[in-house]
């Protein structure tokens, strides 16, 4: 009886392997069979599909039909799409901005100052080319224009500030009786101004002066800081254009290498035209500014105002601001006439800048200036406060340059890619040339009897030149 576990176990073993090996049998027969199928079959026929497993109950039939989402892509309306495909364009676009606007503001000494060199050499530069063309050497051309330049310049501030100095004690004498004359047209005027609120006024203005102090000194503090920075970007200019001048092309085609390769030629075709708007821009602004502040000075001087010649000069560069530099110099004039020589002097100022002034708007700037540098002026309005939020009155005086550089290089970029995609158009039109000699024909099909032969079909000869 001892034997009989030992020989049921030993049983059991046995059959458990013989199972496992019909198993083992069982798939690779199936196996073969599958192969067998799929040989059959030809390549391009899909594969016949697994049966479904047995255990898999079917759904009841009153469960309700579920459709298919649709893809989420094809949710969304097309015009929400096409503007978000736009919002992220312009949130990358204005952080872009954001961030050149940051680096501008950090460097703006050196941006002013290369962008004054850039206004500078626009002006000098057709003196050194007619110096070479008499045969004087570049750098010697270049070194005689530069100096004249920047003389001259010194020696206009010079003038200025010595008219200033020796006309400072009429000036105050003039401004004092100025004042006591308007006092007593208030007095008499029908505004019934009484001379106690006069002095009060007077009082309280010498009450914020003494106020004030701390503010005051600490501007003239700041005042200084200015001054060094000015200096510094002077010679930042005088050096900035000295190169300009000398080794502008090797500049510029140095310049060229740094933009990607697709857009060189575009680029290489834009560069001169726009240094060819700035030039007229400036040569115009310096003309148009000479012819106003030689006549609106001319007039202070007959008039008899104090400091005609400052005044005339200050006029002269108020100019390179549009339209708001004009206003700003009109103003003063018209504040220093109304103060030393009365109303009467003042009218008379007022109408003769205002008469200089429409002269320069109707008559000398399209004459001038023509179509190289056309912007709108509510373009010029926008671009001068904007340079003068963002960089004070250097901002303001490079603006509206800009913006007419801008615009010359944006319109020729346009029409460059507009000839780029007609020649295109045109080459994708017309048959490809055979490697050497004429044009062979086109094998003519075989003729059947009572079949007509067709006739070739014209090719397109459209070019850039007859779509133009």
């Amino acid at each position: 009886m001892s034997r009989v576990p030992g020989w049921l176990g030993r049983a059991g073993t046995g059959l458990t392997h013989m199972g496992e090996r019909l198993d083992r049998r069982k798939a690779e027969v199936e196996a073969e069979a599958e192969d067998d199928v799929t040989a059959d079959l030809p390549a391009s026929a899909p594969l016949p599909a697994p049966a479904a497993p047995e255990n898999v109950p079917p759904p009841p039939a009153y469960a309700p039909a579920v459709a298919a989402r649709p893809d989420p892509v094809a949710a969304i309306p097309w015009g929400i799409r096409v503007a978000g495909e736009a919002a992220w364009r312009l949130l990358v676009l204005a952080g872009t901005l954001w961030v050149l606007m940051r680096v501008i503001s950090a460097v703006q000494l050196v941006v002013l100052a290369f962008a004054a060199a850039l206004l500078i050499t626009a002006l000098l530069q057709p003196t050194v080319a007619w110096l070479k063309r008499f045969g004087v050497p570049r750098g010697v051309a270049t070194a005689l224009t530069a100096i004249a330049g920047f003389v001259l310049m010194g020696l206009i501030g010079w003038f200025v500030v010595w008219q200033v100095l020796e006309n400072l004690d009429d000036l105050s004498n003039r401004v004092t009786d100025g004042i006591d004359e308007l006092k007593r047209w208030l007095l008499n005027s029908p505004f019934h101004v009484t001379e106690k609120q006069i002095n009060d006024i007077a009082n309280n203005l010498s009450d914020a002066v003494g106020t004030n102090t701390e503010e005051i000194t600490s501007a003239g503090l700041q005042g200084v800081t200015v001054m060094v920075e000015f200096l510094t970007g002077a010679l930042l200019a005088m050096f900035s254009t000295l190169f300009l001048l000398y080794d502008g092309k090797r500049i510029w085609r140095w310049t060229l290498k740094l933009v990607p390769a697709q857009a060189r030629e575009g680029v290489a075709g834009a560069g001169p035209r726009a240094w060819h708007t700035l030039t007229a821009y400036v040569r115009g602004t310096v003309l148009v500014a000479l012819i106003d502040a030689v006549f609106i000075g001319l007039g202070l001087y007959f008039l008899d105002v104090p400091l005609a010649v400052p005044l005339a000069v200050f006029i002269f560069l108020g100019a390179f601001i549009p339209l708001v530099g004009a206003v700003i110099s009109g103003a003063l004039a018209v504040v220093v006439a109304l103060v030393t020589d009365g109303v009467f002097t003042a009218l008379m100022v007022l109408a003769v800048v205002l008469a200089v002034q429409q002269i320069e708007g109707h008559i000398l700037q399209p004459f001038i200036l023509g179509r190289a540098v056309r912007v709108h002026p509510l373009a010029v309005v926008l671009s001068v406060a904007a340079g003068g939020l963002v960089a004070g009155i250097g901002g303001a005086v490079v603006a509206v340059p800009l913006v007419a550089v801008t615009n010359t290089v944006v319109g020729y970029l346009r029409s460059y890619s507009q000839e780029q995609a007609l020649r295109q158009a045109s080459a994708a039109a017309e048959p490809p040339a055979p490697a050497d000699g004429p044009a062979a024909e086109p094998p003519a099909p075989p003729e059947r009897p009572g079949t007509p032969v067709p006739a070739p079909a014209p090719v397109a000869t459209d070019t850039l030149a007859g779509q133009e």
